[in-house]
């Protein structure tokens, strides 16, 4: 059996393993074919030649972050495990991840190697299509992107949309007037403006329609322009609906259309607007993709996992 003996010089040891060793924990998770042993300021591990030479790579990534960052928690040694290479993990400059600060102080940033160039194609392209699962960032880092550039008076207005597909319950007989049956469709656009911007605030903007968020159908006849326009769940979109707020845009105006193809909930035989538009836009210049996976969910890590079963099912099907 083959062995590897790495020393940890320049990391402190303790908060490198995580409390209880919790760090080490995950990495025979990642390498079950190891037998990994942590002590002291050493790492041996035991195994197959080709996997102990990964398994030094990935190491040593995570000692470059701890050493740059000096901390390194379960989310982040997970996406340096799973991310495709070493030059993705040196792509994340701090700086360049940082899109706006947030209630409290707070930092928002791109957290994940696509997450940032989500916002680097968002700064280059004045359309942009974000796809990819849930829980991969892609709603709350453009909302992100809207608030900073209406912090810096880019924009006059942010307008966030979703088309409210009613799941097999008609609106009509839901309680309350327009606006109180259509929120709960708006809730995570809510949920993601309340950590980038103080309540009083918020619902000032709210009230003058410097912020405005409205189902999709209230687009229609509009011309967006000065805005920065979000269009969510976009796969829910009919190939009419799509087309009409494409054509909203006005000048000096910034869409971005966030959407996850698997999960479509329009009748059978509707064509989705996302995966249309991803087709026909595709050769477009100004107009930019970006598709986010499952690497990129900054969820709770068993997500990722719910994720990678269901599609071992419909890969099966």
């Amino acid at each position: 059996m083959n062995e590897i003996k790495i020393e940890l010089v320049e990391v402190n040891p303790r908060e490198f393993f995580g409390d209880q060793n919790t760090n080490v924990e995950l990495l025979r998770t990642y390498f079950p074919k190891l037998k990994i042993v942590a002590r002291g300021n050493t790492i041996k591990a035991f195994g197959e030649e080709v996997i102990l030479d990964e398994f030094e790579k990935r190491i040593e990534m995570l000692v470059a972050h701890f050493t740059k960052f000096n901390k390194l928690d379960q989310d982040t040694l997970e996406r340096i495990l799973t991310a495709d290479s070493s030059k993705a993990i040196e792509a994340m400059d701090d700086k360049e991840s940082f899109i706006v600060h947030g209630v409290g102080g707070r930092t928002i940033k791109a957290k994940t190697i696509n997450q940032q160039r989500l916002v680097q194609l968002s700064k280059k392209n004045d359309m942009l299509f974000a796809v990819g699962p849930a829980g991969t960032g892609k709603t709350y880092t453009s909302v992100a992107l809207a608030v900073q550039a209406l912090k810096e008076k880019q924009v006059k207005r942010i307008i966030l949309t979703r088309p409210a597909v009613e799941a097999g319950e008609n609106l009509g007989f839901l309680p309350g007037d327009m606006k109180e049956k259509l929120d709960p469709y708006m809730q995570p656009l809510y949920d993601a403006l309340r950590d980038m911007i103080p309540a009083e605030r918020l619902a000032s903007y709210l009230e003058k329609g410097t912020i405005q968020i409205a189902p999709l159908a209230f687009m229609r006849g509009r011309t967006l322009d000065h805005a920065f326009v979000i269009l969510d769940e976009a796969q829910n979109t009919t190939h009419a609906q799509m087309k009409m707020f494409l054509t909203r845009m006005g000048t000096h105006a910034k869409f971005i259309i966030t959407g996850d193809p698997g999960q479509i909930d329009l009748p059978r035989r509707t064509i989705s607007g996302l995966k249309e538009a991803l087709l026909v836009l595709k050769e477009t210049d100004g107009i930019g993709m970006i598709y986010l996976d499952d690497k990129d969910v900054i969820r709770h890590r068993l997500v990722r996992k719910v994720i990678e079963a269901y599609r071992n099912i419909e890969h099966q099907n």
